[in-house]
């Protein structure tokens, strides 16, 4: 070998290959993304490789390229680029391999007897000549048909699973998309590896890119062209769009692929005539453009527009719903209303789709407590519902009575992928009332009106100021700018407390001045405290102590239940990411003994807050659900995550893409939250996501503790940002058209 660098985690730049046998797998991450193991080559030496070898079982035989580096703890080390696996060869590896577990119904002791009476030749005696297994002293016909049955098995899988790692796929990711498509996986993937960006969990566009050009797709092959197209409208989604303007559009498609704009539009072409994407017409009067311009939009997306504003058109023009009962109800109040609250409660029974609106502390949780009130005593069927179990839970106790999530009100049917409860089984309720609407997204919209019964009255409540849903469009904005439903806009401000400035100040904030930021003597405990600092070391020094020690000791707040930190963004000193792991070593440190798991660069440590990323309408959990990991088993390879509404939620290793750390979360995810406590940086550096509404929403999740630190420069640069880039949607133009042609 070639002599090694001097200095630490030095690079050696010129590969070499090491073959041999593996001897001992010192460790494995979940997702296949990192492993270590040991290595005897052919001359008996020993060596140390590291790297992304996923799949590695004692007893196989390795073919690895890399280079040699010194690593500053634990020395030298061959660092893996590339490596395959094939059959041992010798007597002990065969043992070993056979000893693994690999192989259902093959215990250590009868590999032992299998390798001392075949000797090298067990595994082409268990390949080619299985029946001579009956020569093995107690092995009978039943155990016969096991081991033949399980062997075949595992060499079907072994090669599925040796073509997909060579690919470059991950462990991870082989053990899916075998799942999905056992035996016939290579034939899939060699057909089309761009079926995996759809079909398989996680892979998305840019992996399955990978693949494809691993198996020579070029880049303006036919199949690469329509998938990027799909990989261009779900980035799109992802940032809020339901559509984007074609000529736009192609420019961001070409980019996203690096192929030039008639590929782009060759690739379009191809996703509309395989209904993977639609296009739809914007006239003048929609805002978007002087002129008339295509809209293009994923196929779900224009689908789901569509009917979404005819069914919304349907709800506002009942001329009869169940509602107008609450008119007939004695007037007479327990609660003082002022006009605009008692105006808000009558339009209920007057119209059978109206919106409650307003920004904090405006009463609209009094409104709706009241509306429920004379609703009951109408004797009505009331739903209580939102789109996360925080605000569901929230919303049930302002008004003491049950209220479900939106998901679960609908009823998921994981046998038939689809909701229980739609426009062919209605729920059976008079009233429903759907609070925190400015979460709502086109398709979870979609989905909760296709359930709404005719003659149903529905009140939708939410604050339009906040920032729109993480899902693709702005719903209760259109709803509310085309006058499709009746809008009551709470102004008057009911809730603040004396001496209270979380109220005030967020409206200050709403309304484009600067809040409050005047120092709170020591001796006298506020709702709102504003530290001034712009250095990101020492705001995240700041937080720490905050949150360990400063917000316990004196407002007596548990630290893992109540003190929640909010940021702009994801990267950076103080992002999601970054102070996730500086607080989770504060907060819940991996102390000995203590149960962990490593996923790619991430370690969960049992105690640890998460939260879910993204829907999962099987296990019942939904994007922004958060919870605590209670439970980890690393010889079944799951865990457990108590999610915040009750539920116990198990996922296997592989899953753990679908959550996150959550001592700090973005103010994006917060949405539909309350917390006792809330810290939100606020940095100059964070100047790309600094706009009004943001810091007005991270403002309005705090319920008693409101602490900001940052620099005036930063905040004032956010309250004087009120241009946001735009969300395109024709919902608003379709309501308008359906509203006109009434």
């Amino acid at each position: 070998m070639d002599d090694m660098p001097k200095s630490d985690e030095q690079l050696n730049l010129a590969e070499q290959t090491i073959r041999g046998e593996i001897v001992q797998v010192v460790y494995a991450s979940e997702d296949g993304g990192y492993s270590v193991i040991r290595v005897q080559d052919k001359g008996g030496r020993l060596h140390t490789l590291v790297g992304g070898i996923s799949g590695a079982h004692e007893g196989q035989e390795i073919e690895a390229t890399g280079t040699w580096i010194n690593h500053k703890e634990h020395g030298r080390q061959f660092k893996v680029s590339a490596s395959k696996f094939t059959l041992p060869c010798t007597a002990d590896g065969i043992k070993r391999y056979l000893s693994s577990g690999l192989i259902h119904g093959i215990g250590p002791k009868l590999a032992e007897c299998i390798v001392d009476h075949f000797g090298d030749d067990a595994l082409n005696v268990l390949d080619n000549f299985s029946a001579r297994l009956m020569e093995v002293p107690g092995f009978g016909r039943k155990r016969l048909g096991m081991v033949r049955e399980a062997w075949e098995r595992h060499a079907r899988e072994r090669e599925v699973f040796i073509f997909l790692q060579s690919l470059g796929i991950s462990m991870a990711y082989v053990r899916r998309i075998y799942r999905r498509y056992g035996d016939g996986s290579p034939e899939v993937v060699r057909n089309n590896p761009y079926i995996l960006a759809e079909e398989v969990d996680g892979m998305g566009f840019v992996m399955s890119d990978k693949v494809a050009g691993m198996l020579g797709i070029t880049g303006n092959d036919p199949r690469r062209l329509c998938s990027g197209v799909v990989y261009a409208l779900n980035r799109l989604a992802e940032s809020g769009h339901v559509c984007y303007p074609k000529e736009d559009f192609i420019k961001y498609a070409a980019e996203l692929m690096q192929v030039e704009e008639k590929d782009a539009l060759s690739g379009l072409s191809l996703a509309v005539s395989d209904r993977l994407a639609g296009i739809d017409a914007a006239r003048p009067e929609h805002g978007i453009a002087p002129t008339p311009v295509e809209m293009v939009y994923k196929t779900q997306l224009l689908t789901a527009e569509k009917e979404l504003a005819f069914l919304l058109d349907r709800q506002a023009s009942h001329s009869a719903h169940k509602g107008r009962a609450i008119l007939a109800v004695n007037a007479k109040t327990y609660v003082s209303l002022g006009p605009e609250q008692h105006e808000a409660v009558l339009a209920a029974g007057h119209y059978p789709l109206s919106i409650i609106t307003g920004g904090p502390g405006v009463g609209k949780t009094t409104v709706v407590g009241d509306i429920v009130r004379r609703a009951n005593m109408a004797k009505l069927k009331v739903y209580l519902s939102a789109p996360t179990g925080r605000a569901a839970k929230r919303l049930g106790e302002s008004c003491r009575r049950t209220a479900m999530t939106i998901h679960r009100m609908l009823k998921w049917d994981p046998e038939k992928r689809t909701f229980v409860y739609n426009s062919k089984r209605p729920l059976s309720c008079d009233l429903l009332v759907v609070d925190e609407v400015s979460m709502l997204d086109i398709q979870l919209a979609l989905f909760l009106f296709r359930a709404v019964a005719p003659g149903t009255t529905v009140i939708l409540v939410g604050d339009s100021d906040q920032l729109p849903s993480v899902g693709p469009g702005t719903v209760l904005t259109d709803l509310i700018l085309s006058g499709a439903a009746h809008v009551s806009h709470l102004s008057k401000i009911y809730r603040q407390g004396e001496g209270s400035r979380i109220v005030s100040n967020a409206h200050a904030v709403n309304s484009g001045r600067m809040p409050d930021l005047s120092p709170v003597p020591k001796s006298a405990l506020s709702d709102f405290y504003w530290i001034e600092q712009d250095n990101p070391e020492e705001v995240v020094k700041t937080i720490t102590n905050m949150v360990r020690d400063r917000i316990p000791q004196r407002f007596k707040f548990n630290p893992m239940r109540d003190i929640q930190v909010l940021t702009p963004m994801n990267r950076g000193s103080c992002g999601t990411k970054a102070m996730n792991e500086h607080l989770q070593a504060i907060l819940n440190p991996d102390s000995k003994g203590k149960p962990h798991f490593l996923f790619g660069d991430r370690k969960f440590i049992s105690g640890d807050r998460v939260m879910q990323i993204r829907n999962n309408y099987d296990k019942g959990v939904f994007n922004g659900d958060m919870g605590r990991l209670v439970f980890i088993d690393h010889g079944e390879k799951v865990f457990k995550v108590a999610f915040q509404d009750g539920d116990l939620v198990v996922y296997d290793f592989i899953e753990a893409d679908q959550i996150v750390l959550a001592y700090a979360i973005t103010v994006h995810k917060s949405q539909g939250s309350e917390f006792p406590a809330v810290i939100m940086p606020i940095l100059t550096q964070q100047y790309i996501m600094l706009h009004r509404n943001l810091i007005y929403t991270g403002m309005t999740r705090a319920k008693k503790l409101m602490v900001i630190i940052g620099s005036k420069k930063a905040l004032s640069m956010a309250v004087n940002n009120i241009r946001l880039e735009p969300r395109f949607s024709l919902l608003k133009a379709r309501l308008l058209a359906l509203r006109d042609s009434r």
